[in-house]
């Protein structure tokens, strides 16, 4: 997609991009009044000041971290037409140090903690509810069954999804603003608590008042699943569904607050405060739409997490999985590894915690990392595009003083579950650090030699009768991005051992750019009817099927006559005019001849061992397993010194 269809994508407004942004992209968020006043009063005796100031906090709160930062500022930043932390980081690379990218891994893993909480405390908070009417039903197999079939859902697309859910979350949404405006009539008087004097007054007086600010940031979880998902539903979009949004969301929580001032001196039980303001009558089917908006709840972020990932591999900075595009629609993509991971984490979590008031300790605290990080690649966003420098720093500073006192806060969880998303996140963190350390080293290991000091032997090789012909047509995927310099290791392939014989020699080279949908190539005659580079210039969204684009390459140089195969004595016997072709990959493993300090053996030993859990070449790039042969070379990145052998 070029600068203008992105930029036309971004500003169309349509019935269906808003029905598909309230389906997906707003699910996380819209499920939060089913969980965060029940955090806030958790084992705590009701009182007005903390009613009225956690209110005030939270209208503050979706003001500043979700409308301000990520609705007005945060989707401005699109990476021709995508967003998430690392299509930000994307954006401004060119114009900061490298440094930057180690926050944004920090963030995209923090992220990734999350999307393993979520669906569990969405689902579970909603699924509670059944215990008003049998307070000894355990809900922990009804949590699990559900988790299941959402993921299991994920293959087909976040069109079909959307379609499903979007009517659904209208549904959900109106539900709760019509349930919080009935709770209101009789106290409309909450409504004072919008003034920020209130949540100073929480803070500043009430015993522990500030600490409550851990549960109150529950409110605004889901904001950077919100940006993730800008490329599935366009920007405008995602901008007007959230002004009816956000209108639901005070109306609901400022309902139960209304419940909670009537009660006051009471506890909230076992059951949220969202669901003592549901009538009776309709108690039974409220349970049914907020199970249902929960599922969704847990699908902006599943999506969110594979767009995350996705940019993280083209970053080079997470192990190639399989991506697959399962829709029609712009943006769409389904990472089966991840799916599966995410799934497992989910169960895991259920079991673990059982309970959603449980689970709320591990919740927020890995979000708020994943904020600050964010804001931190923001500053650099906004000084790139020249905003003046006083504008930053003032909302950089403003964004940094919120998200470190939420961080302080959620401190107080660690001990009581925040501990598991603390680890789950530093261990994503450190698969991304391996990642992109090993990567550098094997990439610092690789020798680039020049490919005109090989032309003459490659040609007679050619031309040599008398050794026997290894493929018509010889494909070699290089990482160079020249034609000038071939990788040692592949000249080594086609010349020692047993030489590689083949009429002609094409080496190829996937350049991924940071535009999703580009697709284009270009040809380098190093010698005609010998030896040609190709280049593919491909989106980063694009499914790399170079199998099939090699051989329409080809089909149109034979055709354009920039080749020519006529002379082969097998063509007499086959269909095909340019024969057959063979793709060589080149498989580097870590020598045993390597003397390495014990962090970088570590480090290398982790790196080789990631590449068994993702994609193989031939998947990745789309290759044909019967045309492909796979061989094997030793990467030696510190030599062993051996003493010298004496002949006795």
């Amino acid at each position: 997609m070029d600068a203008t269809s992105t930029a036309s994508f971004h500003k169309r407004i349509s019935a269906a991009g808003i029905l598909l942004a309230t389906g997906i992209v707003f699910g996380d968020i819209g499920t939060s009044p089913l969980y965060t006043l029940n955090a806030v009063f958790h084992d705590r005796v009701i009182t007005e000041d903390i009613a009225l100031g956690s209110l005030s906090a939270i209208f503050w709160t979706l003001f500043f971290q979700t409308t301000l930062k990520y609705v007005i500022i945060t989707l401005q930043a699109d990476n021709k037409g995508e967003g998430g932390i690392f299509s930000l980081y994307a954006l401004i690379r060119r114009f900061s140090g490298r440094w930057l990218l180690f926050p944004a891994m920090a963030g995209g893993a923090f992220l990734m903690a999350d999307g393993i909480i979520t669906p569990p405390i969405s689902v579970a908070s909603a699924i509670e509810g059944l215990q008003a009417i049998d307070p000894h039903l355990q809900t922990e197999r009804i949590v699990i069954v559900i988790l299941i079939i959402l993921f299991l859902f994920q293959q087909f697309g976040t069109d079909k999804i959307g379609k499903i859910f979007g009517p659904v979350m209208v549904v959900w949404f109106t539900f709760i603003g019509i349930l919080g405006t009935m709770a209101l009539k009789d106290t409309p008087g909450v409504l004072k608590a919008l003034n920020p004097y209130y949540a100073y007054t929480m803070l500043r007086h009430s015993p522990g008042g500030f600490w409550l600010l851990g549960s109150i940031f529950l409110c605004t979880t889901g904001a950077e699943a919100l940006y993730s998902d800008m490329g599935h539903c366009g920007r405008n979009n995602i901008r007007v569904s959230w002004i009816y949004i956000k209108i639901t969301l005070i109306l609901s929580y400022a309902g139960q607050t209304a419940w909670l001032l009537q009660h006051k001196g009471g506890y909230t039980g076992i059951i949220s405060p969202f669901y003592h303001i549901v009538p009776q009558a309709i108690y039974r089917p409220s349970l049914v739409v907020a199970t249902l908006a929960t599922i969704i709840a847990s699908q902006a972020l599943i999506s969110g997490c594979f767009t995350l990932i996705n940019e993280a591999i083209r970053l080079d900075i997470w192990p190639r999985h399989r991506v697959l595009f399962p829709g029609n629609i712009k943006g769409q993509i389904y990472i089966p590894f991840v799916n599966w991971f995410l799934m497992a984490g989910c169960i895991g979590m259920v079991l673990y915690f059982r309970e959603s008031t449980r689970m709320e300790a591990a919740f927020g605290l890995s979000v708020t990392l994943t904020m600050l990080m964010s804001t931190v690649l923001i500053n650099f966003y906004l000084r790139a595009k020249r905003v003046p420098f006083l504008a930053v720093m003032a909302i950089t500073s403003l964004f940094l003083f919120i998200e470190l006192s939420f961080l302080i806060a959620n401190f107080r969880k660690i001990k009581d579950g925040g501990w598991l998303t603390l680890v789950i996140g530093s261990c994503l963190f450190g698969i991304m650090f391996v990642w992109y350390k090993g990567r550098r080293i094997k990439n610092a290991m690789i020798s680039l030699v020049p490919c005109e000091q090989y032309i003459q032997l490659l040609k007679r090789l050619s031309a040599d009768a008398h050794i026997p012909k290894y493929a018509t047509n010889l494909v070699y995927l290089t990482s160079s991005g020249t034609s000038k310099m071939i990788e040692k290791s592949a000249i080594d392939s086609i010349l020692s051992k047993s030489p590689k014989r083949a009429d002609i020699y094409w080496f190829l080279h996937v350049n991924v750019l940071d535009e999703p949908y580009a697709l284009r190539y270009h040809v380098e005659t190093i010698v005609p009817n010998d030896i040609y580079f190709i280049t593919f210039n491909l989106g980063f969204r694009v499914e790399p099927r170079i199998d099939y684009y090699f051989g329409r390459v080809v089909k149109d140089m034979v055709k354009n006559k920039e080749v020519d195969l006529s002379e082969r004595y097998e063509q007499t016997y086959q269909e095909s005019m340019i024969g057959d072709f063979r793709f060589l990959i080149m498989d580097p493993f870590l020598s045993f001849e390597n003397d390495l300090p014990f962090w970088k053996r570590f480090l290398m030993h982790s790196y080789f061992n990631l590449k068994y859990v993702s994609v193989k070449e031939t998947v990745n790039f789309g290759l044909d397993r019967s045309n492909v042969t796979i061989e094997k070379y030793p990467v030696v990145v510190a030599p062993v010194i051996h003493p010298p052998i004496v002949r006795e």
